[in-house]
């Protein structure tokens, strides 16, 4: 971070960062005034293929072109508010299309972070994100590609790969409540149909992330060896040693859950009805194992399940996960350090110093005094392009 600062940019790439740097002649100055500059945020969990409103409809109502349209949308969004770089966890039923979106912005033909992409999520039938409560016989699709046992998984994997996937999006637990301080996650695949999983990515050097919220289901995956646990709402003491041990890292997605709490209080007009209080339940019981985990020094990396609520609105993440209990720079280093690493780009992003892409932001005031200012991005740089300034 650097205020104030320099960055000298040459092509893609970070040359020189100081309090001074060389000017060569011709080079363009760019005055940011008393700005503070940052390396381009990471949002380790996005859906870009959602947006607010209904998504067990709008997943069967909109046409897959419609969505794709629409995450274009979202990814520039994202983008503009300084995120740039992006997991996007999941096309919630649209496929591969995705590698479009990915494969558009790396062309530049359309604005947009460095993305890694999954394709269609994985699901057991019946599990998580099948089309549950509908009448049968519309044979309503799921928003995931079925797999039930480990050789299943690994045809789909294969598949995915085929289709464009970076990594693979596995639905461990579900469906998930909280009752009376009690978690529910009925996992959905054992250990070693998860480690099959992971051998079967790990062969083309690809890693397997999974949404797995307590336990066992989040104890298969750190035995199966995943590259992160997605929500993490209930960790045993067994899984956070392991995930200290292997480097899983834990995304705990603070914003989703806020959101779905408020909208539950704002649909029911009784606060004591079951939906609005097991929200409720939900986000409060997630902030409380969080702070366990925090004092176990289970590894964290910054994602917010943003798609359910509106695109690039998603820096209320960062502010959450200090009101639970961790430091602004804690958690500045699990966004761009951490973050980092779980995507796949450790040395290129994620820092200012020489060699590094030049991903840049601009922001007023201190984020490790306020770090609600994360959320005013004002300049965005990527790969040395300026988009906003």
């Amino acid at each position: 971070m650097l205020k104030p600062g320099e960055v000298l940019v040459l092509g893609e790439r970070i040359m020189e960062v100081g309090s001074a740097v060389k000017h060569p002649a011709g080079a363009e100055v760019i005055d940011l005034g008393d700005r503070t500059l940052l390396p381009g945020l990471i949002d380790a969990h996005v859906h870009l293929f959602l947006h607010p409103g209904a998504e067990d409809l709008q997943t069967i109502q909109e046409s897959v072109p419609q969505r794709t349209i629409s995450a274009t949308l979202a990814a520039r969004d994202d983008f503009l508010a300084g995120f740039t770089a992006e997991r996007d966890m999941g096309t919630e039923g649209a496929g591969s299309a995705d590698t479009a979106v990915r494969d558009a912005i790396d062309e530049g033909r359309i604005p947009g972070p460095r993305l890694r992409i999954s394709g269609n999520a994985v699901n057991i039938l019946g599990g998580h994100e099948d089309a549950l409560g509908y009448n049968p016989e519309q044979h309503v699709l799921p928003n995931a590609t079925y797999a039930n046992n480990a050789a299943e998984l690994v045809a789909v994997i294969r598949q995915q790969f085929k289709e464009g996937a970076d990594f693979i999006k596995i639905y461990e637990t579900g469906r998930e409540s909280v009752r009376n301080g009690q978690l529910t996650a009925p996992y959905q695949y054992t250990e070693g149909e998860l480690s099959a999983a992971v051998q079967e990515a790990a062969r083309v050097g690809r890693r397997v992330a999974v949404h797995a919220m307590g336990e066992p289901g989040t104890l298969y995956a750190a035995q199966a060896g995943v590259a992160s646990i997605e929500h993490a709402i209930q960790l045993g003491e067994e899984t956070m040693r392991l995930m200290r041990e292997k480097q899983i890292f834990a995304v705990p997605t603070f914003t989703i859950f806020e959101y779905f709490a408020d909208q539950a209080a704002k649909s029911f007009s009784d606060p004591t009805a079951p939906e609005a209080q097991g929200a409720r339940q939900m986000l409060d019981f997630h902030q409380q194992e969080f702070r366990k985990q925090i004092a176990a020094g289970v590894p964290m990396a910054v994602g917010s399940d943003v798609g359910p609520f509106p695109h690039g609105t998603q820096a209320r993440e960062f502010a959450l996960m200090v009101k639970y209990g961790m430091t602004p720079l804690a958690v500045m280093q699990a966004d761009l350090l951490n973050g980092a690493k779980l995507l796949g780009w450790d040395g290129q992003i994620g820092v200012l110093e020489p060699g590094f892409l030049a991903d840049v932001i601009a922001v007023p005031g201190d984020p490790f005094e306020d770090i609600s200012v994360l959320g005013n991005v004002s300049f965005v740089m990527k790969g040395g392009v300026i988009y906003k300034r």
